[in-house]
């Protein structure tokens, strides 16, 4: 990842996002987008990035993805976790901790997606649905997304004690050692089995736990957060 910067701003961009100049996107770091009434942390973070109008989500680690085709100001919806848009102009806006947040790019469709995902969201398959949605409601095809996982819990900090009620077997073999798992290559296995290609997919490989805030350790409410948008 690239770090960035702007006046007191930090955050960081997707190398393999880069090349695309009609995307615009960044993984704030320590920085809150704020809950279901706080709008104020979102404009700024809109702001820093030249965006105008932003969705924002009350995540409730599940599978329910929302079809965007406008904002006003900064719109809020309850109970999705993930948000897809062919329209240009509006920031797609996910908060989280340990979670990953990871942006879908279509460059041939032009569609974006942005999804919060847990180890619930894992379980559920959240990204292979984010797939289908964009392929029903753009055409997309899988072998044309880019997909870019930002920082989140790292293999040697994500135990569960209780795996084998929470987890299904196919995710017992990326154990890195007893109750820890790598929920990265989790991802990526779940990615690929979907039919995005090996070199369309971005894994930042940034503990939280390690290197930033962590609901885990910290017990807070969530202080990263990613935004991607079309440029008009």
């Amino acid at each position: 990842m690239q770090k960035k910067k702007k006046n007191t701003f930090i955050w960081f961009e997707f190398e393999i996002l880069s090349q695309f100049t009609e995307i615009v996107h960044a993984v704030f770091w320590n920085f809150p987008l704020g809950e279901r009434d706080d709008v104020s942390h979102p404009k700024k973070a809109l702001d820093v990035l030249g965006i105008e109008k932003g969705v924002k989500l009350k995540q409730c680690h599940r599978d329910d993805l929302l079809e965007v085709k406008g904002a006003d100001q900064i719109d809020h919806y309850d109970d999705y976790d993930g948000i897809v848009t062919q329209k240009a102009g509006i920031g797609l806006l996910i908060r989280h901790a340990d979670c990953q947040g990871t942006i879908f790019y279509d460059p041939v469709q032009k569609a974006i997606g942005n999804v919060h995902c847990g180890w619930r969201g894992s379980t559920l398959n959240i990204y292979k649905k984010t797939i289908e949605k964009m392929e029903r409601l753009y055409g997309s095809r899988p072998k044309d997304l880019i997909v870019c996982i930002g920082p989140s819990l790292g293999p040697h900090n994500a135990e569960f004690k209780h795996y084998k009620e929470e987890l299904p077997k196919s995710f017992w073999k990326y154990q890195v050692y007893p109750s820890y798992f790598n929920f990265w290559e989790i991802s990526r296995a779940q990615l690929l089995d979907a039919g995005v290609l090996k070199e369309h997919i971005e894994i930042a490989k940034i503990c939280t736990y390690d290197e930033g805030f962590s609901y885990r350790k910290n017990k807070l409410t969530p202080h990263h957060g990613t935004i991607v948008a079309l440029s008009n």
